[in-house]
């Protein structure tokens, strides 16, 4: 691990946000933009921290998402846990990147663009461990999206989620297209996929997008405290049987992701998602 502490009561402070004078967290200081990564009972956490743009994805964060990953694919950990700080998840792509795509060279823009999500979904496909996300709040677009290639999903009962692609003139990505129907079944998938349907935390239980859900007043302390149990078990095994389950499927995806991709390329300077991109943005400047 990078540092070492055992100083439990600064890192329950640290998962809720709070401050603390006395106890440091047991984290390095943070090389990637927006991101931290804590090391903690033998777990690596990812921590997207961005609360002032309710933890917006943008270009940077994906390489830094993607490089941290890859660094917790081959650290000692025994799994790794992803979650947002503050009151949201996070509200996915940070849309001020589509600007990037009307006000520079639109080739590369689009290759900026497309490549960093790709790889991050990528490698959250080859993830070797167990990957487990712990949803705090609100979750939109891609971080929604993305939730399906992860092994466990934990949500607080005041987390949302939703994926506004037709809204915005997009296609579904992060393997969505996929594995929602697979999972959720092909009429619910289409309404929340295609026409904009916000999940309660509980929705998404039931139709098993989320594993498990929690007070949010007791959110970080039940979880953690579950994590901690689940630490424990032999790291070897657990990375082994996850392959199991879900190498058989990898080939799948990683061609779901290319075909999302190559269409979401194509569609993102038609008429009608610059249309809708342009309403967001009027809309969002008269609030």
């Amino acid at each position: 691990m990078d540092s070492e502490c055992t100083m439990r009561e600064s890192m329950d402070n640290f998962s809720k946000g709070k401050p603390n004078v006395h106890l440091v967290p047991c984290m390095a200081p943070s090389k990637y933009e927006n991101i931290e990564v804590v090391h903690l009972d033998n777990i690596t956490k990812i921590v997207l921290k961005r609360p002032e743009k309710k933890n917006a994805i943008s270009f940077e964060m994906y390489k830094g998402i993607t490089s941290a990953l890859r660094e917790a694919g081959e650290d000692d950990s025994v799994f790794t846990v992803v979650t947002g700080y503050g009151d949201y998840f996070s509200s996915g792509n940070d849309l001020s990147n589509a600007l990037r795509l009307f006000t520079g060279n639109l080739e590369e823009t689009m290759k900026e663009s497309s490549g960093a999500v790709r790889e991050m979904v990528h490698t959250i496909i080859d993830f070797p461990k167990p990957l487990i996300a712990m949803v705090n709040g609100p979750a939109i677009g891609i971080a929604t999206t993305m939730l399906g290639l992860f092994d466990l999903v934990y949500a607080s009962d005041k987390a949302t989620f939703n994926t506004p692609f037709s809204k915005l003139g997009q296609y579904p990505e992060g393997c969505s297209s996929y594995i929602f129907p697979k999972i959720m079944g092909l009429a619910k998938a289409t309404e929340v996929l295609l026409f904009n349907k916000t999940l309660t935390a509980w929705e998404a239980c039931n139709v098993g997008l989320v594993t498990e859900v929690f007070p949010d007043a007791t959110f970080q302390q039940e979880v953690w405290s579950r994590l901690r149990d689940y630490a424990a078990l032999p790291k070897n095994c657990l990375a082994l049987s996850k392959q199991l389950i879900r190498n058989v499927e990898k080939e799948k995806l990683h061609a779901v992701c290319a075909k999302e991709f190559e269409l979401l390329s194509k569609r993102i300077n038609s008429e009608d998602a610059i249309n809708a991109l342009q309403q967001f943005f009027q809309r969002k400047s008269k609030l």
